[in-house]
């Protein structure tokens, strides 16, 4: 796992370190480490390219190799800039048109003469602009840590020039107009590769500003990075937590998960709830709901034990409950509740409780809301949840006791101490009527087979996510998309075999 910092615990691990090492200089470290990086994606448009190239590459017939900083005030020019006069030695081969445009007027001194010792020249701001069609690379330095939000409107040109003509952008630290603390996406450079130190920090990773990052290079500079309480889960976090089976397993000892889900009105989320548990590797599956969508469960998938008597289904190591429900149904979920397994309540249920539950849910419960249901549940407006969506989570873990899944763009499981994961990032295609339903199911398997609630929880998010990457760009329905599931459970157990 990665923890993810603010911009204030980099600031006083970064104190930290030069009071320990007075006189040390963490900028040549980080200036390196940006250079290669540089020189990195310059070889790998000209490997690409093939002459002539509009960007202007290095086996381009259109002349030298643009490379463009943007320097702001501030240390991340001095990055940027540092970086700017290593790039010949790293590319001795190519010929190279360094060039600068101060943008606040003046920037870092140290790093602009050590630029210009190296041949980079200074333009204004409409020579940059008209250098973004041809240039090779652009280097964002304009702000890091301490940025505000948005850019100026003559800097602004240069970052829509570079995203209309597709001129590659690297940015330092985080691409500027980022507020490192935010999830925001305001008026910002939109980077290829964003090259940051001693830790991700919100912006990295919380869409939509994570977004405008693109790849997001965590370079050690010899900073520790400081404590957190947001992780976020790593693929081979993954596959590290998924409870493979073994040649000792049996269908219960892998977990049997009691679905109650779906009314005679909506009997599909019952089906969707059956296939996410399914397919995600349940040993059983027993489905408790009402006799017309049970129907449909056992149309769609025979494997599952439907119980003539659903108040007497049998033993179950979780239930999920509520998706499909109509609107709170206190006695149907206080039902499930009292075998003191834990539970995973998503959509109806949740509103049901503070009756059902009065005393709290079981250990390892697990509540899956979406922005709109948890502004009902913790009373506020949806627009609070969406503006703060990792503090009100928190809030209602604390309120609960139990773990909540947020699910949306940012997908958080946070425990009632809370200890948050960020899942794995997903795509746009999975947000679609019933990936609740099948997401549901799958923490369910995961809670089933002994997770603890949070893991179980962001594994099941980051699972429903990974499948959906691994589509691409395709429109996949969610009970499809279930059946999928195999396949990145198939690759996580591949990576860790010998």
């Amino acid at each position: 796992m990665l923890p993810v910092v603010s911009a204030q615990d980099i600031r006083d691990a970064e104190q930290a370190w030069f009071d320990a090492h007075p006189g040390g200089d963490l900028m040549a470290v980080a200036a390196d480490a940006v250079a290669r990086a540089a020189a990195e994606l310059l070889s790998m448009l000209a490997w690409y390219s093939e002459p002539p190239t509009p960007r202007g590459g290095a086996d381009s017939a259109d002349g030298p190799t643009v490379v463009l900083v943007v320097a702001g005030p501030g240390n991340n020019a001095g990055d940027a800039l540092f970086a700017l006069a290593g790039l010949p030695g790293l590319l001795p081969d190519t010929e190279l048109d360094l060039v600068v445009w101060p943008c606040a007027g003046a920037t870092h001194d140290v790093g602009l003469a050590a630029a210009q010792d190296a041949g980079a020249r200074t333009v204004d701001a409409d020579a940059a602009l008209g250098l973004v069609p041809g240039a090779a690379l652009v280097i964002d330095g304009v702000s890091g840590l301490g940025g505000r939000p948005g850019l100026e409107p003559a800097v602004l040109a240069v970052a829509d020039a570079c995203r209309a003509h597709g001129t590659p952008v690297l940015a330092v630290d985080l691409p500027s107009g980022l507020v490192a603390d935010s999830h925001e996406a305001h008026a910002c450079f939109t980077a290829d590769l964003t090259v940051t130190f001693i830790a991700h920090k919100p912006a990295h990773v919380l869409a939509p500003a994570s977004g405008h990052c693109g790849e997001v290079r965590l370079v050690d500079i010899g900073v520790a990075a400081p404590a957190s309480d947001l992780h976020l889960v790593e693929e081979s976090d993954c596959a590290a937590w998924y409870p493979t089976p073994d040649a000792s397993s049996d269908k219960y000892s892998r977990g049997v998960v009691g679905i109650d889900t779906g009314t005679d009105d909506y009997p599909g989320a019952a089906v969707l709830g059956v296939a996410g548990a399914l397919w995600s590797g349940a040993g059983m599956v027993r489905y408790a709901g009402p006799s017309r969508p049970a129907d449909f469960v056992l149309a769609a998938h025979p494997s599952v034990v439907v119980p003539v008597d659903p108040a007497d289904p049998g033993r179950v190591q979780a239930w999920v409950c509520g998706s499909g429900w109509p609107g709170p149904d206190a006695e149907r979920l206080a039902r499930r509740v009292a075998d003191d397994v834990p539970v995973v309540v998503d959509a109806g249920a949740l509103g049901a409780l503070p009756t059902a539950a009065p005393d709290g849910l079981p250990v390892h419960s697990v509540l899956t809301p979406h922005a709109g249901e948890l502004a009902r549940l913790l009373e506020v407006e949806r627009a609070e949840v969406e503006a703060d969506p990792l503090t009100h989570a928190r809030r209602a873990a604390r309120q609960t006791g139990a773990t909540v899944l947020l699910k949306g763009a940012n997908q958080f499981a946070v425990e009632p101490d809370g200890t948050a994961l960020l899942a794995l990032p997903g795509t746009p295609w999975t947000a679609t009527a019933g990936s609740g339903d099948v997401l549901a199911g799958i923490v369910g398997t995961c809670v089933a087979a002994g997770l603890p609630a949070a893991r179980a929880a962001v594994l099941g998010a980051s699972l429903q996510a990974a499948t959906a990457r691994a589509e691409r760009a395709a429109p996949i329905p969610p009970d499809r998309l279930a059946e999928h599931l195999g396949v990145s459970i198939e690759r996580w157990c591949d990576s860790l075999r010998p």
